[in-house]
């Protein structure tokens, strides 16, 4: 059982790694046996993260990225691929969720800048990263969708379709790049990070979800360890649901 979790030698880079879900799964895979690369906006606080990950005896790169620019992002790789020479396992976790005024309301800056890190960066990460998995010993995409995807809300337009063209492309690139490399969709729920910290308290206490709570940062964990490990090899293309059972 232990070998089926196990990611001994293997390299994992997790966009929005420095906090919230993203950390998370950083500091799992790194008690799970692999080296990280840990990215996001602010690179400060991916040093922390990384330093957290080195701690544990495992190697970290912390890079500051944007993951909605393309320049970022092929920087990014060169610098993964420089410092590890493969990448095993590739999150796509980084994203942003603002609350429109109105659909009507929804400027073109707001709308291009949901878009661009919700789904053209991911779109990028996905074809150049799995196309060298494909081209040696494979690996595993992991893009950590919404909830706000598959049940979408009014003044959440951009965020809903981006997300929804991100479930899109986890089947694309299952296909694309099998059978060497196993691309899965996270559908996260609302979980208790530091944006709840802006809810409501109701909403930080209950939810309309079969478990009536949020989740818990940590309860991300597991479905993660599975999707990324050989546990799943068996698993590609696939849309796993953790939301508590939401509506």
């Amino acid at each position: 059982m232990n070998e089926l979790f196990s990611l001994d030698g293997k390299v994992a880079l997790v966009t929005g790694g420095s906090r919230g879900l993203g950390r998370q799964m950083v500091m799992a895979f790194a008690a799970a046996g692999a080296d990280v690369i840990v990215t996001s906006r602010k690179v400060d606080a991916c040093k922390e993260v990384s330093r957290e990950v080195e701690a544990l005896g495992r190697r970290a790169l912390a890079v500051g990225c944007h993951v909605g620019k393309w320049d970022d992002i092929d920087g990014l790789i060169e610098a993964s691929y420089r410092e590890f020479g493969k990448v095993d396992i590739l999150v796509n976790n980084a994203g942003m969720s603002p609350l429109a005024p109105s659909s009507a309301d929804t400027s073109e800056e707001l709308f291009d800048k949901v878009v661009d890190v919700n789904f053209k960066g991911p779109f990028r990460l996905c074809s150049q990263i799995g196309q060298r998995m494909a081209g040696g010993d494979g690996g595993s995409i992991i893009n950590v969708s919404s909830s706000g995807a598959i049940m979408p809300q009014p003044k959440f337009g951009p965020y809903s379709g981006a997300k929804a063209g991100l479930n899109a492309l986890t089947q694309v690139f299952a296909r694309e790049y099998a059978p060497k490399v196993r691309v899965n969709t996270i559908s996260a729920g609302p979980f208790l990070t530091d944006i709840s910290k802006s809810w409501p308290a109701e909403a930080r206490e209950s939810s309309r979800s079969a478990a009536g709570r949020p989740g818990d940062p940590s309860e991300i964990v597991t479905t993660a360890l599975y999707l990324a490990s050989p546990a799943s090899s068996y698993t590609t293309g696939s849309l796993i649901r953790v939301d508590g059972g939401l509506y």
